[in-house]
């Protein structure tokens, strides 16, 4: 008996469920029972956590207070956590606040040093030899100054006399070995001096950027002295400089 019920049971047929119709192919896979279940079971808590908060909501007082209304805030529609100052002293409070001005001053001295060492490497040449040179010569007579020679005196190439920089002196020409220098290559040097020209005002404009924040930032510190007297605003700041102000001068005991 026992085994013809294994036999039997070994030949039952399993039954799966029945796959879409052809005529409703076009709406889609058919949901099968355990798809239903689990949105059943997502639209059912959904509904019994709407009940618990219409129910807390019915059941609150107007008038409870809770430290989240005080230390949160709402920024981009997002609550956010207010810092704990009650976890600072007043110094560390100060510190913390003064850490934007300390990053700003130490990146306008990286600024700095950068457009010196780039000034430093390019001399400025060009700006230098378009200035008209003004170099006075003294003689010790009338005929000495008439018979004057700056080619001479300089000892140099007289196609080098408009230069204030780069003149060399003729026993230093004859001793130089400079390379050929084709077209190609004269053009890549004045583009490689182009681009360092270039780098070096985008570091002048950030250093001055820099520097304008700085200002805003010391004159926000300021401001905040409760110590002294209100100050009188003298000037706005805007996009390029720094608000001014004038305290009144209190003599010191």
């Amino acid at each position: 008996m026992s085994s013809w019920k294994k036999a039997a049971k070994s030949t039952q047929k399993t039954h799966h469920e029945r796959h879409q119709p052809e005529s409703r192919k076009h709406l889609g896979i058919l949901e099968k029972k355990k798809d239903y279940k689990a949105r059943a079971r997502d639209y059912q808590v959904k509904q019994r956590t709407l009940k618990l908060l219409r129910k807390r909501a019915l059941n609150k007082n107007p008038d409870e207070f809770y430290y989240h209304m005080i230390n949160s805030k709402i920024h981009d529609g997002v609550h956010k956590e207010k810092r704990k100052r009650k976890n600072y002293t007043p110094e560390q409070i100060q510190l913390m606040e003064t850490q934007d001005l300390k990053y700003i001053a130490y990146k306008r001295n990286i600024e700095a040093k950068k457009v010196d060492k780039l000034q430093s490497q390019l001399h400025m040449i060009d700006v230098a030899n378009e200035t008209e040179n003004q170099h006075i010569f003294f003689v010790d007579d009338a005929e000495e100054a008439k018979n004057f020679d700056v080619v001479k005196k300089l000892d140099t190439h007289p196609a080098l006399l408009s230069r204030r920089t780069n003149r060399p002196r003729l026993s230093k020409l004859n001793d130089l070995k400079l390379p050929d220098l084709d077209r190609k290559t004269l053009k890549k040097i004045e583009r490689k001096k182009e681009s360092a020209y270039k780098e070096l005002q985008k570091r002048i404009d950030r250093e001055r950027e820099l520097t304008i924040v700085q200002q805003k930032l010391e004159m926000q510190r300021a401001l905040k002295d409760k110590k002294v007297t209100k100050p009188k605003l003298v000037s706005k700041e805007t996009k390029n400089s720094a608000p001014i102000y004038k305290w009144t001068y209190e003599r010191k005991r």
